[in-house]
């Protein structure tokens, strides 16, 4: 694998190298899926400004458009789920299409609707499946790309998905200006047309680069080697036999799994801050709508100009290493925003926890991607997902209380909350890596017949 990653950079240095290192080595597919997710992100505006549309065009007092926002986003955790499941069964291409296609019907519904409970109603659906794509186009770039060149395929993936929010944000200001309807319409044109690239250039990846080996077998002595898959498991030391039922539960009770879901939902709650939290904090620091705006803004942009620079940055150290940093920087940031009070401040802090988001985006999703046996890999996932709108629910809910409670104070309580997260991933790294080091071998031994006999 080293000689191959080495392999795929030219002896040359200077801009050849940079883009060899940052985008070289990747498949056709892959581009494509890349396409679809920066078409699809720049054009998912309408869901933004879904609560001033309640309020200014369709008459909802501020509560009602709170909870109309909820529908959306509860609607978005079933989705997760959801298209992780049909993801693994159903296929990546099929799940892609259907999500897109129903979400641009679902759009055209918003735009005409005037009735409040029909407007929650589609919310609601539009949240499902505005969600079920995420898994399905990670697990194809994990189908499609080779695992030496995963870092580089994710890092590209964020930054796509950032530069799409910064498209997104820029044109939503400018269609809302003329139409909120407009909003929902072009939200539906640009959903079709990645519906449409998918169609055309995005083939089936499920069954590619093993795929389909069913995860192995579990016992109470051990772990056993994959057999094919429908056959039932019979331990030599323990005689039992083991059923595989593979499913969301397998990803549920993976230790190694769930402990790397949680110590991300750490770090999702953190980067939440700065759009749940660090507003009130702006304002109680006579801070106006427009600082913020700046300080968004400036994090925006360094994703942007950055994010092709990590892979060279990043991709010789481990990845528990790189994860332990880049979650210290999103504590020494948002902990330092406890000493703010002017704008310059709390711009320095966003340089800090940005790089910090930067440089966790691509072992994130690779440690993700490393943990999940290939039959289940959009289950995985869809769990791996539920740490984010799960962390913009507890963000506001208990970042409100905090600061509110203590002040200046909540911000050292988060600083604190992200540093011990930052040992956890410390902590955790090695023991991570010998799981992933095991799956890979079990999935590349011969089964042994005396271990599977068909059900």
């Amino acid at each position: 694998m080293r000689a191959a990653a080495q392999h795929d950079r030219p002896a040359a240095g200077g801009p050849r190298r940079w883009l060899t290192d940052t985008a070289g080595g990747l498949p056709a597919t892959f581009w494509y899926l890349w396409a679809g997710l920066l078409i699809n992100r720049a054009g998912a505006f309408a869901m933004l400004f879904l609560s001033l549309y309640l309020t200014a065009s369709r008459g909802a007092s501020e509560s009602l458009a709170g909870l109309v926002v909820g529908a959306y986003g509860a609607g978005g955790a079933a989705g997760v789920l959801l298209g992780g499941v049909l993801a693994d069964r159903w296929g990546r291409r099929s799940t892609l299409l259907a999500a897109h296609l129903v979400t641009a019907v679902l759009m055209v519904a918003l735009a005409l609707s005037q009735h409040l409970g029909v407007i929650a109603a589609l919310a609601l659906l539009v949240g499902v499946t505005h969600s079920m794509p995420s898994p399905a186009f990670v697990a194809a770039i994990v189908d499609v790309v080779p695992e030496h060149r995963r870092s580089r395929a994710f890092n590209l993936q964020f930054w796509a998905f950032n530069l799409g929010m910064a498209v997104a944000s820029l044109l939503a200001g400018l269609l809302a200006e003329a139409s909120y309807v407009a909003l929902f319409l072009v939200d539906a044109v640009a959903t079709l047309a990645t519906a449409a690239l998918i169609a055309w250039k995005v083939p089936e990846t499920l069954g590619t680069r093993g795929t389909t080996p069913a995860p192995p077998a579990t016992t109470p002595t051990g772990t056993l080697p994959t057999p094919p898959s429908g056959t039932l498991v019979t331990s030599h030391i323990d005689a039992r036999p083991v059923h595989r039922r593979p499913g969301l539960h397998t990803a549920l009770t993976d230790r190694h799994f769930m402990t790397f879901v949680g110590l991300t939902f750490i770090l999702a709650v953190l980067t939440m801050q700065a759009s749940t939290i660090m507003p009130l904090a702006m304002r109680a620091d006579g801070l106006g709508p427009s600082a913020y705006g700046t300080v968004v803004a400036l994090g925006g942009v360094l994703i942007v100009l950055g994010q092709l620079f990590v892979p060279r940055l990043i991709d010789r150290h481990r990845k528990a290493h790189v994860l332990a940093l880049s979650t210290a920087l999103l504590a020494v940031g948002f902990g330092a925003l406890a000493a703010a009070d002017v704008l310059p401040f709390y711009l320095v802090a966003c340089v800090v926890w940005t790089v910090g988001s930067m440089l966790a985006a691509p072992p994130n999703a690779q440690i993700n991607a490393d943990l999940a046996p290939p039959v289940l890999r959009a289950r995985y996932q869809s769990v791996f997902y539920l740490a984010f709108p799960a962390a913009s629910f507890v963000a506001p809910t208990l970042g409100g209380f905090s600061l509110q409670r203590w002040g200046d104070g909540h911000w050292l309580l988060v600083g604190a909350l992200g540093l011990l997260a930052a040992g956890g991933h410390l902590l955790a790294g090695p023991s991570r890596e010998r799981r992933v080091a095991a799956l890979r071998r079990q999935l590349a031994e011969p089964v042994e017949p005396s271990l599977a006999t068909r059900a």
